[in-house]
């Protein structure tokens, strides 16, 4: 039997439909929307599925990006003309600074987001058009992202003639980019925005090699870097991983190239899978770490194959490698279609994105963190882009000298006057009752800055010279969140 391709008249996420609706006709009453949007990989989908579905429904926009919402761009939106702000993987956790320009009329704030919503001040009614997941008993962290509760609005938002599934692999990208994927699958209500996207042809879900570069490394790349399961003899062995695969009796080279891993056959490709789990149990890898080596895997059959847009976990690198050197327009434009100069610039971003992580890596490998009773940190300065420290703390959890029991809290100077600050968690720690979002935030404004995000993964800004205020702050609330 083929598969239903009807779409649902609830939308991929029943729980928001009402609310979605809602906000679909706040947006067509309007007779121009000012869309603003995050800049990480699921800020970029949010914005690039937000346009496509006002673009479709005739609806004039133009769409701005920042790193963080705070008083100062709310303000600057605020001092605009439009009436209607469409606010994407971003408003909720500020509703405290966006309510009051609501309230006294500057615009209409049409909220699609995930964060944790802050709280509306004393006396001012809570914004009508709200579009969150945390709202309706779901999970903004692990169930649905900023690009999902963008989707799910594009749904509500549909002209007459058509439907927006087709935007469904964009919002899987932003969930994969915003790390939802839990041994590779997405669950929750992005499941049901997977299944649109199966259903209009646009996405591909199968079980393959849960490895980064499935579509544009060569074979010993490939596994050299597949750090997620650490090998030894493979992981971070370039020799050792070319004498794995030449001990397979396969041909993986073709006119003296090796080949990568979406060039091989299925026959091929679970003949090496095999070797990997010989080799990884010969090793001593714990059973539970192996079963980590294989899990559910996104394509998007439309990008051409051996591309970095063919894999949503590549897409959503090479979209954080614009944003974040301030190239939003870039990785917009790429999200919209176009394959060619911005595709071209993207790539150059994406070269120089990977040496950064790569040389932030090492130096937080050599100089270490400094552990306190409940938190471990470490301060890079100007040695990291504040906008890359993140995903370099990320990286580092877990790596030789960097403990991964406990969250680690990573700094970067932002400005003369400001320092940005991430912290990373892990799934397990959430699970004993972790919440960096609040911790980010009651740290952040315990020293006159301001935070938020999600349990597992949040940012702030402080300002300058108030680090170790912060620290003490953050592993006291840390303390008491894991007691």
């Amino acid at each position: 039997m083929s598969a239903d391709t009807t779409p649902s008249a609830e939308g991929p996420v029943p729980e928001l439909r009402e609310r979605a609706v809602a906000c679909a006709e706040r947006l067509q009453s309007a007779d121009r929307v000012l869309l603003a949007s995050h800049i990480d990989a699921d800020g970029l989908t949010s914005a690039a599925i937000a346009a496509t579905a006002l673009e479709r429904a005739e609806i004039p926009f133009e769409t701005v990006f920042a790193k963080q919402l705070d008083e100062r761009e709310v303000a600057r939106i605020a001092a605009t003309d439009y009436d209607t702000v469409l606010f994407t993987d971003f408003g909720s956790g500020q509703l405290d600074v966006v309510a009051p320009y609501a309230a006294d009329g500057a615009f209409t704030p049409v909220v699609a987001d995930h964060h944790q919503p802050a709280d509306v001040p004393e006396g001012i009614d809570e914004p009508a058009f709200h579009l969150n997941p945390l709202l309706f008993g779901l999970d903004g962290a692990s169930e649905l992202s900023g690009a999902g509760a963008s989707y799910t609005l594009a749904r509500a938002l549909e002209p007459p003639e058509g439907d927006n599934r087709d935007l469904a692999g964009l919002a899987v990208v932003g969930a994969v980019g915003d790390m939802q994927g839990t041994d590779g699958g997405l669950s929750g209500a992005n499941q049901g925005i997977v299944e649109e996207g199966v259903a209009a042809d646009v996405l591909e879900e199968a079980t393959d090699l849960l490895v980064y570069g499935r579509q544009t490394r060569p074979l010993p790349k490939f596994l050299e870097y597949a750090s997620d399961v650490r090998i030894p003899g493979i992981t971070n062995d370039e020799n050792g991983a070319i004498e794995f695969l030449s001990g397979l009796d396969l041909d993986l080279k073709h006119d003296g190239e090796w080949r990568r891993w979406v060039d091989l056959t299925m026959d091929e490709r679970q003949t090496v899978v095999s070797g990997l789990l010989k080799r990884a149990m010969a090793s001593g890898v714990p059973a539970d770490r192996i079963d980590d080596l294989v899990g559910t895997t996104y394509t998007l059959t439309d990008e051409s194959p051996g591309t970095e847009l063919r894999d949503v976990s590549e897409f959503s690198t090479l979209l954080n490698a614009t944003a974040r050197y301030e190239r939003a327009d870039v990785g917009l434009a790429v999200c919209l279609g176009d394959r060619e100069d911005a595709l071209a610039r993207a790539r150059k971003l994406l070269r120089n994105h990977r040496r950064n992580l790569s040389e932030g890596l090492q130096w937080v490998k050599n100089e270490g963190t400094t552990v306190e009773d409940n938190v471990q940190w470490f301060d890079a300065g100007t040695r990291i882009r504040e906008t890359i420290v993140g995903i370099v703390a990320g990286m580092a959890v877990g790596a030789s000298g960097v403990r991964g029991d406990i969250p680690i809290l990573a700094f970067a100077e932002k400005s003369d006057e400001e320092v940005k600050v991430s912290a990373r968690g892990s799934h397990g720690l959430v699970r004993k009752g972790l919440d960096l979002s609040r911790v980010m935030r009651e740290a952040s404004r315990a020293v006159g800055g301001d935070g938020g995000g999600h349990d597992v993964a949040a940012g702030a800004t402080i300002p300058t010279g108030t680090q170790t205020e912060f620290v003490a702050e953050a592993d006291r609330i840390v303390g008491e969140q894991l007691s």
